[in-house]
């Protein structure tokens, strides 16, 4: 059953493709625009890379949510085809009235409209197939499957790229992501062995220890004293890089870190044709993150479009500037907690360096043990008139039947808002003068969920 929805998925890609073959025949200039987080850029990167290996012209804008604003504009412009990568489900009507045709591949779920009624938009989204959007296929993965048919395996890494910046890497790729990456090794694009995945081999160690978030070491990642503490109960040098460990202290350690973590020696996949510094399609995502959360969106998609010269080292820097980020921030969930109400609990920052990184931290505040993950974690970031929203709840949450994107979705439009997402993950955007509203609602919401 689950392959004939994913042949019906491939279907609709491929839809997509010879709507987009069209145009690029006919040399219109596509219209894409993108989310700016890790698997928005890398998605952006498989539709400008496929575009220009075919001889074609993009115009590509990054943004953080499709809001009216953002499409009222796209609405002024003269293109022929528009192409939405990670975001555009929750808006296909309002796509359907601009100027040109319009492909939408994204993996959110569908709020409203399916776009079957839309003659000017091919909408490829794995929920309407009753696939999963939050686990088995991200947005760089639904915009690889357009690209498909013109023979773009090269760019089936940077789909997993993108599945690895949306976390769907939590128990092995699944479903479309086991599809993609098994293309990917058998064309040798990808390839696979098991290794000790921490962040950095080449800094000190109670360094790299602190800065390995992905897998999360509780009582270690984020707290650079505690890791310290961690390699000196051990007996091992916490000044010492990885690579100078002896082979048998390497062992050691990874035997000491399984412990707390089995995750964190598992299978690490690589593009042996990439830059060193992204080869591992984890770390790669965890530039592109970087370089999304500082806002240097050019940066994190010249990385994928292969125009570097100094855009890998700018991503290396930004990396580093975000784990130092995530450190701060971690302490700062650690002094204060978080406020709980019956469902769900909140965090409140007007802090301009947390406000960056509060979905992020509400992961880890979970993963770390430092937040109750028995209630679904909703950050709260104060900005201007309107406060940003971020939800992150576990697997096991969703499975008694938490849905934070319909919550948040549901919420917002109350308070003249606007939200959505997947069940595990979500945001929205809502007036402050409605917070303590809006926050009452979604407890209100999840508990009818759970319950």
């Amino acid at each position: 059953m689950t392959h004939k929805k994913q042949h019906y998925l491939l279907n609709r890609a491929e839809e997509a493709n010879v709507l987009l073959k069209e145009h690029l025949d006919q040399d219109h200039v596509v219209r894409v625009i993108s989310h700016n987080d890790s698997d928005g850029i890398s998605a952006a990167g498989v539709i400008c890379n496929a575009i220009s290996q075919e001889g074609g012209k993009f115009h590509v804008t990054l943004v953080p949510r499709l809001q009216d604003k953002v499409l009222d504009r796209l609405s002024q412009e003269k293109y022929k085809i528009f192409f939405f990568c990670d975001m555009g489900s929750g808006y296909v009507e309002r796509i359907g009235r601009l100027n040109g045709q319009s492909i939408i591949a994204d993996h959110h779920q569908t709020m409203d409209s399916t776009g079957d009624d839309e003659e000017t938009v091919v909408h490829v989204n794995p929920h309407l197939f009753g696939l999963d959007g939050t686990q088995d296929v991200s947005a760089s993965g639904v915009t690889y499957l357009t690209v498909k048919t013109f023979n773009k395996v090269e760019l089936a890494g940077l789909a997993l790229v993108g599945a690895f910046g949306d976390m769907q890497y939590a128990n092995g790729f699944t479903g479309v992501n086991e599809t993609i990456l098994s293309e990917a090794t058998e064309a040798g694009v990808v390839e696979e062995h098991e290794d000790l995945k921490i962040s950095s081999k080449t800094e000190p160690l109670y360094k790299a220890l602190a800065h390995t978030f992905q897998p999360a070491i509780p009582g270690i990642s984020g707290n650079l004293e505690k890791s310290q503490a961690f390699l000196e109960k051990i007996g091992i040098s916490y000044g010492i890089k990885f690579t100078d460990l002896a082979n048998e202290e390497k062992d050691f350690l990874t035997e000491h870190l399984t412990r707390i973590n089995p995750k964190i020696f598992d299978t690490v996949y690589s593009m042996p044709q990439e830059n060193p510094a992204l080869r591992n399609l984890e770390k790669y995502s965890e530039i592109l993150d970087a370089c999304g959360k500082n806002k240097k969106y050019s940066v994190g998609l010249s990385i994928c479009l292969g125009e570097r010269d100094s855009a890998i080292a700018e991503g290396v820097e930004y990396l580093s500037k975000y784990q130092e980020s995530l450190i701060k921030g971690i302490r700062w969930i650690s002094r204060e907690g978080s406020q709980e109400m019956d469902y769900v609990q909140y965090l409140y920052t007007e802090d301009k360096g947390n406000k960056k990184i509060m979905g992020t931290l509400a992961s880890l505040g979970i993963e770390l043990e430092i937040l109750n993950p028995q209630k679904p974690v909703i950050t709260l970031s104060r900005m201007h008139q309107d406060v940003k929203v971020s939800g992150r709840t576990t697997l096991e949450m969703t499975q008694k039947g938490v849905n934070l994107g319909f919550a948040l979705e549901q919420a917002a439009k109350s308070f003249n808002g606007a939200g959505g997402g997947h069940n595990i993950a979500a945001g929205a955007m809502v007036p402050y003068k409605e917070l303590e509203n809006f926050k009452n609602l979604v407890n209100d919401i999840v508990g009818s969920q759970v319950s």
